[in-house]
């Protein structure tokens, strides 16, 4: 038996993501009134992303629960069909974009954080809401791959997804310099645009990569499971 139920683990999770969205919604930034507001920064899409999706975990669980043996096929259809979008957003969305938030962020940090996370920010964000912004992703989301199975769609389809996010969202960053002249990222003011061009596509193709990453360690994770459980259920010989 689990130490804490997974149910449980969602819960609590879901109420940090929304902890953690009011008070970054509650900040006074400049950059939140600029054209674009919050929705220009992929870390804040990211945690409206994480929110989502864990309020379909625990709306999937709750819906589990009270159709639990109740024999109704439109109610247990509805049921799969949930479980269909919560497993489709960790596959497309929740895992790479959370995992390239993490990776990109803190290897940017390392190098300079001047570059990515002014210093100046540090007035107006405490510690704890960046690490919870972009460290506690990546943990949060390991614990629902390792607590629950994720039925991942097929591959072409799940990269194109992923592709469409990518694009969209570069398209929407340039929009954003287009319209303000300045971009949302400070390190992008100090490369060419051909060094963006390949940053961008580079980006791209990490994502990609990121959601044949997520493919590889689901199906890791469940297979080796499942061969615990047979190596338990097998009769042992005298």
């Amino acid at each position: 038996m689990a130490l804490v139920p997974c149910q449980v683990l969602r819960v609590a999770i879901l109420l940090s993501y929304c902890s953690i969205l009011c008070n970054y919604k509650a900040i006074e930034m400049p950059s939140h009134q600029t054209y674009g507001g919050s929705w220009k920064f992929l870390t804040f899409i990211d945690l409206v992303i994480q929110a989502v999706f864990f309020g379909i975990c625990v709306l999937t669980d709750l819906s589990s629960l009270l159709t639990r043996g109740s024999g109704n096929q439109e109610q247990e259809r509805q049921l799969k069909k949930l479980t269909s979008l919560r497993d489709w957003m960790l596959a497309v969305l929740a895992f790479p974009v959370g995992v390239f938030v993490v990776a990109v962020f803190w290897t940017i940090y390392a190098y300079d954080r001047e570059m990515i996370y002014p210093k100046l920010l540090d007035n107006f964000i405490p510690g704890w809401l960046n690490h919870g912004m972009h460290t506690t992703v990546l943990p949060f989301i390991l614990i629902e791959m390792r607590t629950s199975h994720h039925q991942y769609p097929s591959r072409s389809s799940g990269l194109a997804a992923i592709c469409t996010f990518s694009v969209g969202y570069i398209l929407w960053v340039c929009w954003v310099h287009r319209v303000t002249g300045m971009w949302v990222y400070p390190f992008l003011e100090h490369i060419g645009s051909g060094a963006r061009i390949i940053f961008f596509g580079s980006t791209t193709i990490l994502m990609n990569f990121l959601y044949l990453l997520g493919e590889v360690l689901n199906s890791y994770i469940w297979d080796t499971q499942r061969s615990m459980e047979e190596e338990k259920e097998r009769p042992k010989l005298e």
